[in-house]
């Protein structure tokens, strides 16, 4: 087997950690082949004034369908809300954290109006604006290292980050701060991988030994949202479900980027109506976009 990745340190520690697993399945070696993508090139853009279709993607799609690998292993949060219709996800294996952190000498307090936070998301410029912190925002790219080494030296004072991608890269030490998933909400599918083959494949079943289905409804019921509204990471929407009391709560938020909060909603029921759950809060949010 080979498996498509992205070539950041991240990508190949999320691939490398679902190749062993999956070999421990079919006792043998995969082969990682790395792909660059378009969004790797851009270094110097904010994501949400770019067509962002794919942009971390499209590439490691075309090559399966070129059949050049036998699967890819993206961060789910990357995914455009419509697969290619030859393509599948296959498996979620069980989700990191969904939690978005502070990166800071300081704390989120001692931040005050005029502290140089760094961020490329919108979503996240909302939130700070939504908490009035009055911060001179930043445009901030480059992997989780250079964005730490950013926040920690004298060109920024802050930036806010996936605790997954920290967690799997072992940097938990930078973490200063654990915002509460309903403090600042974070996008749909954040803190899962996905793993995507071809229809198909004929080993697909063996690769979705490594669903997690809980960590798969889940995010699936995030994503839904957003495929509801049609929009990426052009508009401030944090997404967040979570198993609970044997129910499935999904909790999504829609703000303006000056930080207003245009509509929050939840829902819960079954973990196996995720995408209705879904569906309905994107349904609700259709009218203020």
């Amino acid at each position: 087997m080979i498996v498509g990745t992205r070539g950041s340190q991240l990508a190949l520690a999320q691939t490398n950690q679902v190749c062993s697993d999956l070999s421990k399945i079919i006792g043998e070696k995969i082969d990682v082949e790395i792909i660059k993508t378009k969004g790797d090139k851009i270094t110097n853009s904010q994501l949400y004034n770019m067509d962002s279709k794919g942009l971390f993607t499209k590439e490691l799609d075309v090559a399966l369908l070129e059949e050049e690998v036998d699967f890819t292993v993206h961060s789910f949060k990357d995914l455009p809300t419509e697969l290619d219709e030859d393509l599948e996800i296959v498996a979620v294996p069980k989700r990191e954290s969904p939690n978005e952190v502070l990166i800071s000498n300081k704390t989120w307090d001692e931040l005050g109006p005029g502290s140089r936070l760094g961020t490329s998301s919108l979503r996240r410029e909302a939130f700070c604006n939504h908490y009035e912190k009055e911060f001179d925002l930043k445009p901030i790219r480059g992997n989780i290292e250079t964005r730490i080494k950013k926040a920690l030296s004298d060109e920024l004072d802050a930036t806010i980050m996936a605790e997954a991608g920290i967690k799997r890269l072992n940097l938990e030490k930078y973490i200063k701060t654990v915002f509460p998933l309903d403090y600042i909400t974070p996008p749909a599918g954040q803190g899962a991988l996905a793993i995507i083959t071809r229809k198909d494949y004929d080993k697909k079943r063996t690769i979705a030994k490594l669903n997690h289905y809980f960590s798969m409804q889940e995010v699936l019921a995030e994503k839904k949202v957003l495929e509801e509204l049609g929009v990426g990471c052009q508009w401030p929407i944090g997404s967040i479900a979570r198993m609970k009391d044997k129910e499935l709560n999904v909790y999504s938020i829609l703000l303006t980027k000056e930080g207003e909060i245009l509509k929050q909603h939840s829902e819960k029921g079954s973990v196996k109506n995720a995408l209705e759950l879904g569906g309905r809060i994107g349904r609700l949010f259709a009218d203020y976009i």
